[in-house]
C-alpha cells in the first residue's frame, strides 16, 4: 500500500478529482496549505503599498491506494494538475504500514 500526496494550485482540485474518480480512486482527503518552492511568492500592491506575499495558497491531496494503482494514480494527477507553469506543485509516494478502518475493523487493502 502506498500514500500518494500531491501538492496542487486551488484551481486544479475539480479537475484532479475528477481525472482521479475516472480510474476508480474512491476516495482522498483534502487540505488547504501554504507554502513555495521555487515559485518563490509574488509582491501585491495593496492600498498603495507593497507587500511581498511568501507563502502561496496551494491545496495538498493525500490518497491512499494499493500497490498496483500507484503509476495510474501518479498520470492522472500529472496530466490534470500541469500547467507547464512554474508552481504546478510535487507528487510524494510513501509506503503505508497498516491501515484500520475504525468501523469495521478491517485492515490494511481491506480498509482502502
Amino acid at each position: 500500500m502506498k500514500l500518494v500526496t500531491a501538492i496542487i494550485k486551488p484551481f486544479k482540485v475539480e479537475e484532479v478529482r475528477a481525472s482521479l474518480e475516472k480510474i476508480g480512486v474512491s476516495g482522498m482527503t483534502m487540505t488547504e496549505v501554504k507554502g513555495f518552492g521555487r515559485q518563490k511568492g509574488h509582491t501585491e500592491l495593496y492600498r498603495g503599498a507593497e507587500y511581498t506575499i511568501d507563502f502561496l495558497p496551494k491545496i495538498k491531496l493525500e490518497i491512499a491506494i494499493s500497490d498496483d494503482m500507484v503509476e495510474s494514480v501518479k498520470e492522472s494527477i500529472i496530466e490534470a494538475a500541469a500547467s507547464g507553469k512554474i508552481g504546478d506543485g510535487k507528487i510524494f509516494i510513501s509506503p503505508i504500514e497498516e491501515v484500520v478502518r475504525i468501523r469495521t475493523g478491517e485492515t490494511d487493502e481491506e480498509a482502502l
